[in-house]
């Protein structure tokens, strides 16, 4: 038995169990292709093609130019928390405690840190798959004894559906029956394409998981942020605490300056090219054979059929 085999044998049960993401392994793949010299067109991850927004960059030379870059309180800076809050304020008209909000490394983070809050070994929690789109009547469905909890996200990934607030205070509703989570994703939020923007978070006790990875294009900086329901914060931060001390000061910055008027310009423009993309592909693909069964209210993702093309 080689040393590889026998270490691997002593590892964790959970260690063991744990299988790759799958996306992140292929970019592992490209991107040792790439430092080959291989020319790589990277579509397989939810990157937007965007650098970071210039009034971004420019405030962030200019705090590290000036000062070090150091611990913050394990839930981030409490002006960032308050810009976020305000940002709900603005956009949604709706009031939110900042002590509601932790910033954590990524949305990654803040969707563990969620479920680390809620789960215990043998818990489950619904989701859908592929399409991450969930209805009240399937959550009532599948629940179970051991059910704890269901994810939604909207705008989705993969197809950019949107799921309407009157839906999502239903599932609410019936989740609340059973004493359960609802956690909604709404990482793709600024990036809606029809109608007004909602947000879950004003739900009674929601989960909500969002990101400066998508709308503000930063997804290098790893940073988003998770709103608790009322009296779960303190459980949230201790984890945190614990799992990585504190988000990145310099990714703070860069968030706290994605608030700015000049940023939010920046990221309009952006979404207006993405909703020119989505409105060119869509139809360009269908030319060809391709099928699209819905066209993507949000998000930048076009999820097509090919049957009719290929059986790969």
């Amino acid at each position: 038995m080689s040393e590889t085999t026998t270490i691997e044998s002593r590892l964790s049960q959970r260690a063991r169990d744990i299988v790759p993401f799958e996306v992140m392994q292929i970019i592992e793949q490209a991107n040792a292709l790439e430092r080959q010299g291989v020319d790589i067109i990277h579509l397989e991850v939810g990157e937007p093609k965007f650098p970071t927004a210039p009034s971004v960059l420019a405030r962030v030379q200019a705090f590290l130019a000036h000062q070090p870059a150091r611990y913050t309180e394990a839930a981030g800076q409490p002006d960032l928390r308050l810009a976020i809050a305000q940002d709900y304020q603005r956009r949604f008209q709706i009031d939110i405690n900042p002590e509601r909000i932790v910033v954590t490394q990524g949305a990654s983070a803040a969707l563990l840190l969620a479920m680390g809050a809620i789960l215990d070994p043998g818990d489950e929690i619904l989701m859908a798959d592929p399409a991450y789109q969930l209805t009240a009547d399937s959550i009532e469905a599948q629940w179970q004894s051991s059910t704890r909890a269901a994810l939604v996200a909207t705008p989705s990934n993969p197809t950019g559906t949107l799921v309407a607030k009157s839906q999502l205070r239903e599932i609410q509703a019936r989740i609340a029956v059973h004493q359960g989570h609802l956690i909604v994703d709404e990482i793709y939020q600024g990036l809606s394409y029809e109608g007004d923007p909602s947000t879950a978070a004003d739900l009674p006790d929601t989960w909500v998981v969002n990101s400066f990875s998508k709308y503000a294009g930063m997804t290098g900086w790893r940073l988003g942020w998770l709103i608790c329901p009322e009296g779960a914060q303190r459980a949230v931060t201790n984890m945190a605490q614990h799992l990585y001390i504190s988000p990145s000061q310099i990714a703070q910055v860069a968030g706290l300056a994605s608030f700015e008027p000049e940023a939010i310009a920046e990221f309009e423009v952006r979404r207006e090219q993405l909703r020119q993309a989505r409105d060119y592909l869509v139809p360009a693909l269908e030319s060809l054979g391709f099928v699209i069964d819905a066209t993507p209210a949000g998000a930048y993702y076009l999820f097509v059929d090919v049957r009719q093309l290929s059986d790969d």
